[in-house]
């Protein structure tokens, strides 16, 4: 493992970031029917990213409402945030708390603790820097892409809907996507 200080990644600035949540994007995709791919959103999340001086050393908390899930069919929304799926009536947040970043080269990624359905997991995820800089408004932004693939039913949402010719209607692995822009905190 390598670690890259703040000199090395361009633009770089320590400190206390919040996600911007209308500039952000928390999404999923999930295979359907063995044959095609249905996309989905959380329309309401927050969380704080600290970059530290040396980028090993940074942090990230954050927050996902699981009912704020939109995947365009209100009857879907519906049946994933029953107990069928997420249950949102007895968990209605999930959290991902990191527990450390590791650099290798151009390689970041942010190991961390995934609480979904009151289950925790270990996930790794992997973050490419955006970059950094001025906003329209005197103040300093930060944009990261970040992606895992989780297993479903690590987290307990475990519901089987086999289908007559073989496979299932919903597949175990989902693929998780964030576009996140954050803004650094004034002291």
């Amino acid at each position: 493992m390598t670690t890259v200080v703040s000199t090395q990644v361009p633009g770089y600035v320590a400190g206390t970031w919040d996600i911007d949540p209308v500039h952000s994007d928390v999404s999923f995709t999930v295979r359907h029917m063995m044959v095609s791919k249905v996309r989905g959103r959380f329309a309401t999340f927050s969380g704080e990213i600290i970059t530290g001086a040396d980028v090993a050393k940074s942090t990230v908390n954050a927050t996902i409402e699981a009912g704020s899930i939109q995947t365009g069919n209100d009857q879907r929304d519906g049946h994933i945030r029953s107990a069928d799926f997420f249950d949102v009536e007895n968990h209605p947040l999930w959290t991902f708390r990191s527990t450390g970043v590791r650099v290798d080269g151009d390689q970041t990624a942010v190991d961390g603790e995934l609480t979904i359905k009151g289950v925790t997991r270990s996930v790794p995820l992997a973050v490419e820097l955006n970059g950094f800089g001025p906003d329209a408004y005197g103040g300093t932004r930060a944009g990261f892409t970040v992606t895992t693939t989780i297993d479903r039913n690590d987290f307990g949402v475990d519901i089987k809907m086999p289908m007559d010719g073989g496979g299932v209607v919903v597949s175990d692995k989902v693929q998780i996507t964030l576009e996140i822009e954050a803004v650094l905190r004034q002291s």
